[in-house]
């Protein structure tokens, strides 16, 4: 039962993010890449103050997942590369740290393109 509620936890968080996402595009003139750009920079200060992680060690997937996770670990990474090799790792740090996902998402993006055929959707 236990797990049900991090289920439950993750869904809610992670639906209240993209709720206020869709408000924000539905509401405002910003543009969703202006809003998504704000959920990554969201999270880098978030983890540069320290309330993301234990914002997300208390919702688990639910704020791990969608962008502000991203911003976090792009975050996490330069710290950790800036400590490491000094003033480099400020470049390289978010790079090393979210090269995963990047790959991941690169990766079956193309699989997805090569699979699916495009369409217009005017035609």
């Amino acid at each position: 039962m236990d797990m049900f509620w991090e289920y439950l936890k993750a869904f809610l968080v992670g639906g209240s993010l993209c709720l206020i996402g869709q408000i924000l595009i539905d509401k405002t003139k910003l543009s969703p890449a202006r809003i998504l750009t704000a959920y990554v920079v969201g999270g880098v200060i978030l983890g540069a103050i320290g309330i993301y992680e234990p914002f997300a060690k208390w919702a688990g997937a639910g704020a791990t997942i969608p962008l502000l996770g991203f911003g976090n670990t792009l975050a996490k990474g330069v710290r950790t590369a800036v400590a490491k090799d000094g003033l480099l790792g400020a470049f390289i740090g978010g790079f090393t740290s979210a090269a995963g996902g990047i790959c991941a998402a690169v990766f079956f993006g193309f699989l997805v393109a090569v699979a699916f055929k495009a369409h217009d959707k005017n035609g």
